[in-house]
């Protein structure tokens, strides 16, 4: 019954760890591929192998079903490997339709033509893969009009987190918060397009002001995932015991693990 997590490093975590106190009965695999950290400066092509490679290693874990932790994967490779690439009795999900359905206030399967909403300007703060695949934007067009984005890429703050620098991440926050604010001065929503960012959310905020709602993914991740299994039951894999997967270092990455989860974890070889 396990359920695969895949990120590009380290911000998935926060993902893991929403959906492990929503769903504390179903084992979760995690899978980091740190060795090819960060994906938001890699081009698609590049960045579907890695996903995929990465995601096949979860279904060889018994897990029918994985959540793409990572938005410039889902951004970058998803519709592609859903396409092309999934068997047809596994699933692979993004991280942006809870964002989407949270912000449209509809759910996903609600295919009725796009309707205005109550937001109408809108701030994304992503990476520079996600920012350029334009796949936010294009996701909600379908669902909603009158909306306008602007996004802005968050060059060097996923470094900055997984190296533990958080001084430089909060500096590089609001820098990136001021560069938005010059071209919509009034954003009433902003969308924190990395699983990263949720590390940050409290500098996003209170760079924006109070008068911003800001969506960070880890809470709306986890309750989607659990309304999703509850009416796909079947989408439960045969794997039994939970893991932490990694391309990369399994000590290093282990230690720098404790900053997403405030928890000892040990991760193992890929």
């Amino acid at each position: 019954m396990a359920v695969g997590i895949f990120d590009s490093g380290l911000g998935g975590l926060t993902v893991l760890d929403a959906v492990a106190k929503r769903l504390p009965d179903v084992p979760f695999v995690y899978y980091g591929d740190n060795a090819h950290a960060p994906y938001g400066v890699r081009d698609a092509d590049d960045v579907y192998e890695l996903t995929t490679a990465g995601v096949q290693r979860l279904f060889d874990a018994g897990c029918d079903l994985v959540i793409l932790a990572c938005n410039t994967a889902s951004a970058a490779a998803l519709r592609r490997m859903q396409e092309a690439w999934v068997p047809a009795d596994k699933r692979v999900l993004g991280v942006f339709v809870p964002l989407i359905e949270a912000l449209t206030e509809r759910q996903w399967g609600d295919n009725s033509p796009p309707r205005e909403v109550a937001v109408k300007h809108v701030a994304l703060f992503a990476t520079p893969a996600t920012v350029s695949s334009r796949a936010f934007q294009r996701e909600l067009a379908f669902r909603a009009i009158g909306v306008d984005v602007e996004a802005q890429p968050c060059g060097g703050v996923v470094d900055a987190i997984e190296d533990g620098d958080m001084i430089l991440a909060e500096a590089l926050v609001r820098s990136h918060v001021e560069a938005l604010q010059r071209r919509m001065p009034k954003p009433e929503a902003a969308i924190l397009g990395c699983t990263h960012y949720p590390l940050m959310e409290d500098v996003f905020q209170d760079a924006l002001g109070e008068g911003v709602a800001v969506y960070s993914q880890a809470n709306l991740v986890a309750e989607s995932l659990a309304d999703y299994l509850t009416r796909h039951p079947d989408k439960l894999g045969d794997g039994t015991e939970a893991a932490f997967l990694t391309t990369g270092d399994p000590a290093r990455v282990s230690n720098k693990a404790i900053q997403f989860l405030r928890r000892k974890i040990e991760f193992v070889k890929a």
